[in-house]
């Protein structure tokens, strides 16, 4: 790669946008974090970092992560006033190469690249090389993405996997499904495995158990949770940790996941300790006659603090090193 040639990433969230250079081992440089509220579109955003870190002469390669559908040339964000078309921004900046991908395929792109440090390992298992790899992710939503290596190339399968129906396996999950029944004609895990679905759980327990219903945020809850301020609070965070176990199980099941399973989002990491002796690891294993099955597979948690921009990067070097 010449010195004029240069790689930048970035990760585009509802609140903040995260850029840097994207160095050919796979670290960056320059990283820089703006406020999305204050600029009228990613153009802008863009325009400034390029001008800052004096690379208007260069010819870029870009890759983006961003957290919205991004099938169309016309992306809308979700979670902001943003809209653009690929073709025109990728004219607009004058970038050699423009990719654009989702924020959860980013994030699956990156679990090769996480080293031990990168991630807490959650019960047992070994990783197989070359194996599928899946990953959730609770947090404002529940994403989830697939990997799966082709001829040693990793490629990532997207779905919408955090909306599949969820499915109770105890009396206690029955009632608080009948609960969110009763709310929408429709229950998928993520009303249960997000920011949302922790609120929804406490609601329901609440009401299971018949006390008064405060007015909790998730964070209110899980705090309360692990200081063992209010019982109500400790069975929803137990309650969560059973039911993201049971989902995690039925990803490994689903695709075969011996390269392991990958716990993402800003939830988790907030109660690790919590979480390694939660019933996590007991409900990823317990699929009946499958249970043996999945008990082979590892899980992990992962703590790297920018998943996105480490996606981004390793999609972007890959998908270079295929155009030589």
């Amino acid at each position: 790669m010449s010195e004029n040639c240069v790689n930048i990433v970035a990760d585009i969230g509802g609140t903040n946008l995260r850029i840097g250079i994207a160095n050919q081992d796979g670290s960056t440089k320059s990283l820089t974090v703006y406020q999305c509220a204050d600029y009228a579109g990613l153009a802008e955003v863009v325009s400034d970092f390029i001008e800052k870190e004096q690379l208007t002469n260069k010819t870029i390669s870009a890759c983006f992560a961003i957290a919205c559908p991004v099938e169309n040339d016309l992306v809308v964000m979700t979670n902001l006033p943003w809209q653009f078309s690929k073709t025109e921004l990728k004219k607009v900046l004058g970038l050699e190469k423009f990719l654009l991908i989702n924020d959860f395929t980013a994030i699956a792109h990156a679990i090769p690249m996480l080293g031990n440090e990168q991630k807490v390992q959650i019960g047992s298992g070994d990783p197989v090389d070359g194996k599928p790899i899946s990953v959730c992710g609770p947090g404002t939503g529940l994403g989830v993405a697939n990997l799966v290596n082709h001829n040693g190339r990793w490629v990532s399968l997207s779905g919408e996997g955090g909306h599949v129906d969820f499915a109770p396996v105890d009396e206690q999950e029955i009632a608080i499904f009948k609960h969110l029944l009763g709310k929408y004609s429709h229950v998928s895990y993520e009303q249960l495995l997000s920011g949302l679905g922790i609120e929804q759980i406490y609601q329901a327990l609440a009401e299971l158990h018949d006390v008064s219903k405060n007015v909790l945020s998730a964070k209110d809850i899980t705090s309360r949770a692990l200081a063992k301020e209010c019982d109500v609070c400790e069975k929803t965070l137990t309650q969560f940790c059973r039911v993201l176990g049971s989902f995690a199980g039925n990803l490994a099941l689903t695709l075969g996941s011996f390269g392991g399973v990958y716990i993402a989002g800003g939830i988790v990491p907030r109660f690790i300790e919590y979480f390694k002796e939660s019933d996590f690891r007991t409900r990823f294993e317990e699929k009946g006659r499958l249970s043996g099955f999945n008990q082979n597979i590892p899980t992990y948690v992962i703590t790297e603090s920018q998943p996105g921009i480490l996606g981004a990067t390793a999609y972007l070097l890959q998908h270079n090193k295929e155009a030589l």
